[in-house]
């Protein structure tokens, strides 16, 4: 892995350095695709980062020694990120919009009380797959600000091969009003990505390391940097 060059101290939307950040993934590997750079800045710059998975793969339709294999990548993914914690809520994969919807509130819920984060990053409503828009209305649900206690910043991040193959005007567009500089840990995330062994796939496939770059690249000239990550701002308490 390429050492990146330190990072200002600094993160406004997430509080002061200590306060925890909580970054919502449907499944494993979509944190990493939608946030991994900015996963990497938050850790160096004194956030604890902690990550929910909602889903996990069940059988018969995933293989158990593929889900296994998906959560050891997801371990090492982690840890080459800096995240603090990793929480696997244990949803069934492709099965939430079967599942009882309030069962999600509540664990979401609980987590972000135990948590108390003063960021949550989160999927983008407008993705095709069906399990990351529940996670994404349920991440409103579990952050509402009808308590003292509540989530001031929360952004949606964008996930290859599921943002980018809704449907035009008929769907909620992904357009990013928040792009973090990810310059110094675009090559963190990357490493990330490639420990998604199964996941990865040759370019010029959407799930590829070539693609991520590019999109880095994309993201960061229509701000004048060399690679970012695009969100979507959903609220800012100040």
């Amino acid at each position: 892995m390429t050492d990146a060059p330190d990072l200002p101290a600094a993160f406004p939307l997430a509080g002061p350095p200590g306060s925890p950040v909580l970054v919502v993934a449907p499944h494993p590997d979509d944190e990493v695709l939608g946030a991994g750079g900015t996963i990497a800045r938050l850790a160096r710059a004194g956030h604890p980062v902690h990550v929910a998975v909602v889903t996990s793969g069940r059988p018969p339709r995933f293989d158990a020694a593929g889900v296994a294999r998906v959560r050891e990548e997801a371990a090492q993914a982690h840890a080459a990120l800096g995240v603090a914690a990793t929480h696997w809520l244990g949803f069934p994969a492709a099965e939430l919009a079967e599942h009882p919807h309030a069962d999600l509130n509540a664990g979401l819920g609980e987590l972000m009380r135990r948590l108390a984060p003063a960021l949550v990053l989160a999927p983008h409503p407008g993705d095709i797959h069906m399990d990351h828009q529940l996670t994404f209305l349920s991440t409103l649900v579990a952050s509402r600000p009808h308590q003292a206690d509540y989530p001031a910043a929360i952004a949606t991040y964008e996930t290859l091969s599921e943002t980018n193959w809704n449907a035009p005007h008929l769907t909620p567009a992904f357009l990013p009003n928040l792009h973090v500089d990810i310059t110094a840990t675009l090559e963190v995330k990357l490493a990330a990505f490639r420990l998604f062994a199964s996941q990865v796939r040759p370019a010029p496939h959407e799930r590829s390391v070539e693609t991520l770059r590019a999109l880095a690249t994309l993201r960061g000239a229509t701000v004048h940097r060399a690679a970012a990550e695009a969100f979507y701002l959903v609220r800012s308490v100040i």
